[in-house]
């Protein structure tokens, strides 16, 4: 009876039946031992025992011979023909049935590799900086292949599928062909299995997948946008690309677009935004409103006697955009551009008057001692004429402005 109650005790440790086919035990295999594989449960000396002891269960059951004997006998009638007597490891077993290591941990050289995995599936997601600025969760519509359900994944009935024999189930044969004197070796795919290494009569082939093994699968994916996620930021779906026979899924890789805003740009965590005032407000002080990205309006107080110049570049803390993960936020600068009023918007009086409000005017600079002076009008240019007097601008000019903008630069407090 000792041996007879410990009849079972490999099959529980497979999680399966007794009376389980060579596909389940298979099946179940590949399952538990990629789940427990200690590469990829590096700090869990649990798991590698489970591995083993899978690994063990699974080397007897796989075997018929083997098999039937621990049916009978339990493994006390293997007498050391089981899997320790045979002197095989977990891990060589592993590659024994992948044909490699998975996760690159185990050694091996230069034998064959375990299941590849499928490409990872990369799709752009473009989002608006109010939804970076806020966060959000998008629905997206996924097409990939998965694993036929009705077959599990095999192309037909049980037992249908069998290795090609005219290439082994290489899905490749060697070819020889005479040239002249020589004779050329060359690979080709193996044209009774068209490369597969199977074969499956047509009878006998999945009606669903039709012998194909895999179907295409619409999936609805929630992509977690969250809030300060940047340009090329990435939302990875692990294990979620195409399945396929003997291959480990990829992952699903959304790839983070920010589109670009009609009234904002941003750089790194901080905000830039234009605002066009009028003369009176940049000499004399007063309000502009904001919109921000969550829809609230921000406003902003210029005292009087702060003088706002053209290009002059303030900042409000704190109303940039949120770090990612952390949600510290950034800072909004603001550059000012001046809206000058029309020619002659105004009186002699009037222009009297603002003469003895505004600081006096700068001297011309002209010498006292010159002798001959001529004195010349402006005159108003065309569109085209402006632009071609703005390209003689020299890169240098350009850069002392931009000097200068940035000795103007400085934070007042929300």
């Amino acid at each position: 009876m000792a041996a007879n109650a410990k009849k079972t005790d490999l099959y529980e440790v497979m999680g399966i039946s007794k009376d389980a086919s060579e596909t389940d035990i298979k099946k179940a295999y590949r399952k538990l031992a990629m789940k427990y594989h200690p590469d990829k449960n590096q700090h869990s000396p649990e798991s590698a025992d489970k591995f083993k002891e899978v690994s063990h269960a699974y080397e007897i059951l796989s075997d018929p011979q083997k098999r039937s004997i621990y049916d009978q006998y339990g493994e006390e009638g293997l007498s050391g023909e089981g899997a320790g007597g045979m002197g095989m490891s977990a891990e060589d077993l592993f590659s024994q049935f992948f044909g490699g290591s998975v996760f690159g941990g185990m050694g091996g050289g230069g034998g064959p590799q375990g299941p590849k995995k499928s490409r990872d599936i990369v799709h752009i997601h473009k989002v608006s900086l109010e939804d970076l600025y806020k966060g959000k969760i998008s629905k997206l519509a996924l097409q990939k292949n998965v694993l036929c359900p009705k077959c599990d994944g095999r192309g037909g009935k049980e037992g249908a599928v069998k290795k090609c024999g005219s290439c082994n189930g290489m899905g490749t044969k060697t070819m020889m062909r005479q040239m002249g004197p020589m004779i050329q070796r060359f690979q080709t795919v193996c044209p009774d299995c068209n490369g597969e290494g199977e074969t499956i009569k047509e009878k006998d082939k999945c009606k669903h997948c039709h012998g194909k093994k895999i179907i295409q699968e619409r999936k609805i994916l929630h992509v977690h946008v969250d809030k300060g996620m940047k340009n090329g930021s990435k939302v990875v779906f692990n294990g979620e690309g195409d399945q396929g026979p003997d291959i480990i899924p990829g992952d699903v890789v959304f790839v983070i677009e920010e589109k670009e805003h009609a009234r904002f740009q941003r750089k790194e965590d901080d905000l830039f935004y234009r605002a066009e005032i009028d003369l009176l407000t940049a000499l004399a002080g007063g309000q502009i409103a904001i919109q921000h990205l969550d829809d609230r309006w921000l406003t902003v107080t210029i005292l009087p006697g702060e003088v706002i110049s053209p290009g002059c570049i303030k900042c409000v803390r704190g109303q940039g955009m949120p770090s990612y993960r952390h949600h510290d936020y950034g800072n909004l600068f603001i550059q000012f551009d001046i809206k000058f009023p029309p020619n002659n918007f105004n009186t002699p009086e009037k222009i009297a008057e603002l003469e003895s409000i505004l600081p006096p005017r700068e001297p011309t600079g002209l010498p006292e001692d010159v002798m001959e002076i001529d004195e010349v009008v402006l005159e108003d240019v065309d569109p085209s004429q402006q632009a071609r007097a703005r390209g003689g601008a020299t890169n240098s000019d350009d850069e002392d402005d931009g000097h200068q903008h940035g000795e103007r630069m400085q934070c007042a407090s929300q």
